[in-house]
């Protein structure tokens, strides 16, 4: 017998998923079963509670009254960042920089004396008092160059070492949209901001990387997030060395991935036209013959920074009176939205101030207006603060709000709050709102600025409470989702973020059997006390935490 004939059914299950209707938008309305039937790589049957009890099929494993929930989609993430991350210092729960400076220290011996670089990744502003400098890190590790990747991703912290080895002093000019920070002298001080951090500190790791370590760290961030429960990604910031270690690490699992990825590539303004349309043509190269594990469907454009370092554009000052540039001006963003929208390509803007998304809204719009009509489906993602309006014209334009629970953690809110200093801070992070006027919403990560952890995803956005600290009190609690919408964010409504809910996000006849057993009350217990026991990609288990009986 073929894997593709085998008929595996789940019994004694509490199976849920989304309706899908549109009009559960904002209600996020649950369907429920006991029994689902899996043959080949497809879902072939689901049975309400109603229904008969004895499917025919070639095995048959009973689940216990575990739940059972379509396969999570995590609509934001970053791969290579996460499978490198893994491997870091982690410096998100060092509260001083003491803790982050022992933490180096220890990191140093244990690399040994061949070790040739260090990295870390998470810190949070305000566990350093000031603006971080390289002499910090040298106080704790000086022999060799260290990187230390911010928390959101958008900065990077580094010794004297390794400026040195990137070759940065005080004739180093700071990239357009970036920043070094500086001594006195005008000689680089340690920070790398923006741009600055992507063309440089990037850069260069990507120079000393090979690609058999990146297509390690595309196997460790796929096989991390199957343990999660997730059962497909979208790729936020797709470059050649990604894709290519895509490819690489698919050619050797013969082309099946243990999590779906579909990938947006990350166009940067190079301050000339014909060059930034260059970079759309050469997505429209790369993009042709889409598999169900790997598909390049867009690209992502970036038009701001991050609060915490107060480089989001925001529509009036920070509590210090500075703001953020916009990294795109609309004369420059218009013709490569355009030219991407026509040739079908899907749209992923970056806005997490107010100023960025209202731009973002005002050129979509014109894109909308000059272009043919077809199913385009564009996202702004994080939307942080948003202006008012910003909702309604969402809803209105059909563009989806792709937002991440876990940055609103309130272990992690401190500065930014501190940042904003107004009342600003009692709209940060408005989910509902954008469900309440219409919009789509969609759940994602943005690992490894975050947890991956779907479940712990979840849980902030149904409490709005610390996964860490449970001490804290909520962040801005009249925006909580249910449970029920919480699902839906994170399954079908992520789906259909890139044109995919026919085919994932919900368990229905048709669908793949991407599935996820959990372990735990999902719809009424604490969800940080739910664990994934097993999932399911393609009627194949890829993550097995305990052994479930299987009768033939």
């Amino acid at each position: 017998m073929t894997t593709d004939t085998v008929r595996t059914a789940l019994v004694h299950a509490r199976i849920i998923s989304s309706s899908g209707s549109l009009e559960a938008v904002a209600d996020g309305a649950i369907e429920e079963a006991d029994c689902v039937v899996i043959e080949g790589d497809r879902i072939a049957e689901v049975h309400s509670v109603d229904a008969a009890r004895n499917p025919t099929a070639d095995l048959t494993m009973d689940l216990e009254g575990r739940f059972v929930v379509p396969g999570f989609v995590d609509s934001h993430v970053h791969l290579l960042w996460l499978g490198a991350g893994l491997s870091s210092v982690a410096l998100t729960d060092a509260g001083e920089l003491t803790e982050i400076q022992q933490r180096l220290r220890d990191a140093r011996r244990a690399l040994g004396a061949d070790a040739t670089m260090l990295r870390g990744r998470g810190w949070l502003f305000d566990a350093v008092d000031g603006e971080p400098t390289a002499a910090m890190i040298d106080e704790a590790v000086s022999d060799i160059p260290v990187f230390l990747d911010s928390n959101d991703m958008h900065s990077i912290w580094v010794n004297s070492a390794a400026l040195k080895a990137m070759g940065l002093d005080a004739s180093t000019a700071d990239p357009a949209g970036g920043r070094l920070s500086r001594l006195p002298d005008g000689s680089p001080a340690g920070m790398l901001y923006e741009r600055a951090a992507h063309d440089l500190g990037w850069a260069y790791l990507s120079s000393v990387t090979s690609d058999q370590d990146r297509e390690g760290h595309i196997g460790r961030a796929l096989e991390t997030f199957a343990a999660a429960g997730v059962t497909s990604v979208v790729d936020m910031g797709m470059d050649e060395d990604g894709w290519r270690a895509l490819l690489g690490y698919a050619k050797r699992l013969g082309g099946r991935l243990p999590v779906r990825v579909s990938a947006h590539w990350l166009v940067v303004d190079a301050g000339d036209r014909a060059a930034n349309l260059a970079q759309v043509e050469r997505v429209l190269k790369l993009c042709g013959d889409p598999t169900p594990w790997l598909e390049l469907v867009g690209i992502k454009l970036v038009l701001d920074g991050v609060i915490d370092a107060c480089t989001a554009a925001m529509s009036y000052p920070y509590a210090d009176g500075s703001n953020g540039d916009l990294l795109w001006s609309p004369e420059a963003l218009l013709p490569v939205l355009v030219a991407a929208d026509a040739a079908r390509l899907r749209l992923a803007i970056h806005a997490i101030g107010d100023l960025a998304s209202d731009m973002a809204l005002d050129v979509l719009e014109e894109v909308i207006r000059v272009n043919p009509q077809w199913d385009r489906r564009p996202r702004l993602e994080h939307l942080e603060v948003v202006s008012d309006l910003t909702p309604a014209r969402m809803a209105r334009l059909g563009i989806t709000a792709s937002v991440q629970p876990v940055h609103s953690d309130p272990a992690i809110q401190p500065n930014w709050r501190a940042q904003l200093g107004d009342d600003r801070v009692e709209r940060g992070y408005p989910w509902t709102e954008f469900t309440a006027a219409g919009a789509r919403l969609a759940f994602g990560t943005d690992a490894p600025t975050a947890p991956h952890e779907a479940l712990t995803n979840l849980y902030i956005a149904t409490t709005r409470r610390s996964a860490t600290d449970h001490s804290l009190p909520p962040n801005e609690p009249r925006f909580t989702v249910s449970v029920d919408a919480a699902l839906r964010h994170a399954t079908f409504d992520s789906a259909a973020s890139f044109d995919a809910d026919l085919r994932i996000g919900r368990v229905r006849s048709g669908m793949f059997a991407d599935l996820v057993v959990l372990d735990g009350d999902f719809l009424g217990g604490n969800l940080l006390q739910v664990s994934v026991v097993r999932t399911i990609v393609g009627g194949v288990t890829v993550f097995e935490k305990e052994q479930i009986e299987t009768h033939g």
